[in-house]
């Protein structure tokens, strides 16, 4: 386990928290989505137990401005995406999170595994994952903290 990896919530642990996380932060945590729509795919979770994005505290929302910052240039850096998609859904796992998808206009390689995006370009296709294993998520972790900036 990370050492700053404390699990807040239940969506960080369905989201395979402890060991997906990236990084945390005070009000929010970075997790890598075990399913890979796109090679980088992240989920952010809120640590608050609120269930409304209006619920979230002040300092929640100030701290969120410099992590997308941070996330859109690390992404970049690690990755060098097209485009980046923040999706809020929660319909099923009710904690504050956003599904963060990078998208690609063509196949990206990441260590002999090639990743597609055949909703490219339009929205994310959910039903279609890129196959991983977890040692390559692992490293994808491992990769996207590297590039962390």
């Amino acid at each position: 386990m990370r050492p700053d990896a404390a699990v807040s919530n239940a969506t960080m642990r369905k989201f395979g928290a402890p060991h997906t996380v990236i990084h945390k932060y005070q009000h929010w945590s970075i997790l890598l989505r075990p399913v890979q729509l796109t090679l980088g795919s992240l989920v952010l979770v809120a640590h608050e137990h609120v269930y409304a994005f209006s619920e979230l505290s002040q300092a929640s929302f100030t701290e969120l401005h410099k992590i997308t910052a941070q996330i859109e240039s690390t992404l970049a850096r690690a990755f060098k995406y097209d485009k980046l998609n923040y999706l809020m859904l929660m319909m099923v796992d009710p904690d504050v999170h956003f599904h963060v998808i990078p998208r690609y206009a063509s196949p990206k390689r990441f260590q002999g595994v090639e990743f597609v995006d055949p909703g490219w370009p339009g929205a994310p296709d959910f039903s279609h994952a890129n196959k991983t294993s977890v040692s390559t998520n692992l490293n994808i972790i491992d990769h996207i903290v590297s590039c962390l900036v």
